[in-house]
C-alpha cells in the first residue's frame, strides 16, 4: 500500500510513476485471460481463458520482438499498469495457473477487475499530483485509499466488486480536477478572454488536420482522433480521458503536461523524438523519426 501525506502533491506523481507493468512477475495474464478478436491489431481470434499460442512455458512471448510484424500490434499497445503482477504475486500468492490449474478460472476473472482498479488508481494519483483545492485533494486522497484497499482483497471479494459503482465517484472527482486545472491554465494564457471554445468532449476529429494547432487546456474527453494530424500541436493541459488516438500523428507535439494521458493511448499513436510526453509515460521503441 502507498502512503499519502496531507497536501503532498509530489506523492501523487510518485505513485503514478510507480505504476509500471513487470511482465517477469506475471503469469502471462494479458496473453491468457483476455478475449481477442482478429483485426488489424490482432492476427488471431482467442477466447478469454485460452493461452495465446505464442505464450511460452515460462510465460514469455516467443515473438515479442516481432509482434507488430506478425500482426499483433495490439499487444504492443496494451499496458496493465502492474495489475498483472499484483494478481499473480499478491492475490494468488505466486501460484501460477499452470502448476495450480484449479486457480486458473478464478485468476483469469480477477485480472480484468484488478486492471480496472489500477486504471482508476493511476487517474486519481495523477489528479492528486496537481495543485487542486484542499477540499478536492482530500476527496481524491480518500478515493485513492479506497481503491488501494480494494486491490488487497482476496479473489472472491475482488470478484464481488461492482466496478461501475466504483467508477462513478472517481469520474466525478476527475471531472472536477480537470475543470479546476484547465480553468487555471486558461486564466494564465487567455488574458484576452477570447471566444475560443475549450469544450470538445466527444468530438469526431477522425483524420482531421490539426497540425500546429494551439489546443491548450481543451477538454477532449471521449473524442475520436483516429489518424488525426496533430503534428507540432500544443496539447498542454488537454484532458485526454477516453480519447481514441489510434494512428494519430503526434510527431513534434507537446503533451508534456497533458492530463490523464495513458501509455496505451501513446502506444497506439505515432510520434518521434520531438514528441514531448509526461514524465510517467515512455516513448515507444517503435516510434520512428
Amino acid at each position: 500500500m502507498f502512503e499519502l501525506q496531507k497536501m503532498d502533491y509530489t506523492m501523487g506523481k510518485k505513485i503514478r510513476e510507480s505504476l509500471q507493468a513487470d511482465c517477469q512477475s506475471c503469469f502471462g495474464l494479458c496473453c491468457t485471460a483476455l478475449n481477442i478478436a482478429a483485426s488489424s491489431d490482432f492476427a488471431i481470434n482467442k477466447a478469454a481463458g485460452t493461452p495465446c499460442p505464442n505464450l511460452q512455458s515460462n510465460f514469455s512471448c516467443q515473438i515479442h520482438s516481432k509482434l507488430r510484424d506478425q500482426g499483433f500490434k495490439g499487444c504492443t499497445v496494451f499496458d496493465c499498469l502492474g495489475a498483472g503482477q499484483k494478481v499473480s504475486q499478491t492475490t494468488f500468492h505466486g501460484q501460477d495457473w499452470r502448476q495450480y490449474p484449479e486457480t486458473s478460472e478464478k485468476m483469469f476473472r480477477v485480472f480484468p477487475i484488478m486492471e480496472q482498479l489500477y486504471e482508476m488508481i493511476a487517474y486519481v494519483a495523477e489528479a492528486i499530483s496537481y495543485k487542486v483545492s484542499s477540499s478536492l485533494f482530500n476527496k481524491l486522497q480518500i478515493q485513492l485509499e479506497q481503491l488501494q484497499r480494494a486491490t488487497e482483497l482476496e479473489a472472491d471479494a475482488l470478484l464481488a466488486i461492482d466496478i461501475p459503482n466504483f467508477r462513478l465517484p472517481v469520474n466525478s472527482l476527475l471531472l472536477e480536477t480537470s475543470e479546476q486545472i484547465r480553468q487555471s491554465l486558461i486564466r494564465k494564457f487567455d488574458n484576452q478572454k477570447s471566444s475560443r471554445k475549450y469544450d470538445y468532449r466527444g468530438v469526431d476529429w477522425i483524420g482531421k488536420n490539426l497540425k500546429g494547432k494551439d489546443l491548450r487546456a481543451t477538454d477532449l474527453r471521449g473524442s475520436y482522433l483516429i489518424a488525426a494530424n496533430l503534428q507540432n500541436a500544443d496539447l498542454r493541459g488537454v484532458d485526454f480521458i477516453g480519447v481514441d488516438l489510434r494512428d494519430a500523428n503526434l510527431r513534434g507535439a507537446d503533451l508534456s503536461t497533458s492530463m490523464f494521458l495513458t501509455q496505451m493511448q501513446i502506444n497506439s499513436a505515432q510520434g518521434n523524438h520531438l514528441t514531448k510526453l509526461p514524465s510517467h509515460l515512455k516513448r515507444p521503441s517503435y516510434w520512428v523519426d
